[in-house]
């Protein structure tokens, strides 16, 4: 697919100063897309639409629902893709990548398929019809696939989860819905999706020992999904998630970032939290920016109006990059800057932000001072209101001015 970042504008980036947005920032830094999640009710928003169809700031857009299993077939053999074809529409009317998602998860699965007595034979010729249906359908229009989502659980002694297709098909399923997936669509890129394999533990060991299975049988898998759904002042440092991000590259995928939000488990969040949740954003950019076989970021949605966290997990929220009245958040302050730093420029000033999200956000480089007085570390808070800490950077950082309460330096 090719790009909308011009070479007239990537030079226009390379030379100086100029108002750029996340996707074309990450594209002049020579990643694939920034994008974001969305929904079918979501697109009634105008002033969200807004946002969301400009390819400048986000160039991807994956399906939050309408491409599952409940949506697509929701009795056995009744294919419809009438909702799943309204955000694929709207990211085509856009020039924006599709990632498609998802394929075969344990979740969301209409009763037919779970409350079925099925034998190995009976359910493996469903999952090659469902597969064969929506892939054939949406050929040609999806960058991406995640074929197989969360297959893996965290305290499962196998490592997988015992969902109805495991418990069925055995391990086989998994590697059987990829070589699936590449016949009925050789130019898509084929996915594993999961959460809690974005950094080394057991999961992650499991995920590519995973990887490796699939590639046992000969099928084709080209890449791993990091969800990144992370919770504040608890997300890997970037080393730790570029440590894992090259893991799974050495198996020859690439790596995306694909719902990442970073949730408070208690609001509303303090300005020292919304510092701190900068800075979480800002390790799992620079992981991606890292790595060459991270191709790019999707947020699993943009604003808090639409996050799925309030309702999943009851007073925890304030998760993604804009507030719920679309004004922008110290994080994606950080991720701006940071994303502006990899493609070599800067980002002009604007207003400032307040804690409750009523402005937008303030990037605004500040010199390196020099001298024996206290300085920070990368992504240490070097200023803002009511700071008492030392201001300067330690070398080569600078410090950030991201709003009126909190300077980093990065």
């Amino acid at each position: 697919m090719p790009s909308k970042l011009t070479s007239l504008a990537a030079s226009a980036l390379i030379l100086g100063q100029v108002n750029a947005n996340l996707n074309q920032l990450a594209q002049a830094a020579g990643k694939l897309y920034f994008g974001s999640a969305t929904d079918n009710s979501e697109l009634s928003d105008s002033a969200y639409v807004a946002i969301l169809s400009n390819y400048e700031e986000f160039g991807q857009i994956t399906p939050g629902n309408t491409q599952k299993w409940e949506y697509t077939e929701p009795t056995e053999g009744n294919f419809t893709y009438t909702e799943g074809d309204v955000i694929t529409d709207f990211a085509e009317a856009n020039g924006q990548i599709l990632r498609c998602h998802n394929l075969v998860w344990y979740n969301q699965l209409p009763s037919w398929v779970t409350s079925d007595t099925w034998t190995n034979a009976t359910l493996t010729a469903v999952m090659e019809a469902h597969i064969q249906s929506e892939v054939t359908h949406y050929k040609g229009q999806c960058y991406a696939w995640d074929v197989v989502n969360e297959a893996l659980d965290d305290n499962s002694p196998t490592g997988y989860r015992t969902d109805v297709f495991y418990e069925t098909m055995g391990v086989w399923y998994i590697p059987f819905a990829f070589a699936t997936a590449a016949a009925a669509d050789p130019d898509a890129k084929l996915y594993y999706n999961d959460y809690n394999i974005e950094y080394a533990g057991n999961k992650a060991t499991a995920a590519v020992e995973l990887v490796e299975l699939i590639q046992s049988y000969g099928a084709k898998i080209d890449g791993v999904g990091l969800q990144g759904h992370f919770i504040v002042g608890e997300t890997p440092s970037a080393s730790t998630l570029l440590a894992q991000i090259e893991t799974y590259a050495a198996l020859g995928v690439e790596v995306a970032y694909t719902e990442v939000d970073v949730r408070f488990t208690s609001l509303p969040p303090t300005t020292a939290g919304l510092a701190q949740q900068a800075v979480d954003y800002g390790s799992v950019t620079s992981a991606c920016l890292s790595s060459d076989s991270c191709v790019g970021i999707t947020v699993w949605d943009f604003d808090d109006a639409y996050s799925w966290i309030p309702s999943t997990f009851s007073g925890e929220g304030d998760a993604c990059l804009y507030w719920a009245n679309l004004t922008t958040k110290p994080a994606y302050d950080t991720v701006e800057s940071l994303l502006a730093s990899a493609a070599g420029t800067t980002v002009p000033a604007k207003t400032s932000t307040a804690a409750t999200g009523t402005a937008t956000g303030t990037i605004t480089a500040t010199s390196t001072s020099s001298g024996a007085q206290p300085t920070q570390s990368e992504y240490g808070q070097c200023g803002g209101i009511g700071w008492t800490g030392a201001t300067v950077c330690a070398s080569p950082y600078t410090c950030i001015i991201m709003n009126a309460y909190y300077s980093q330096c990065l």
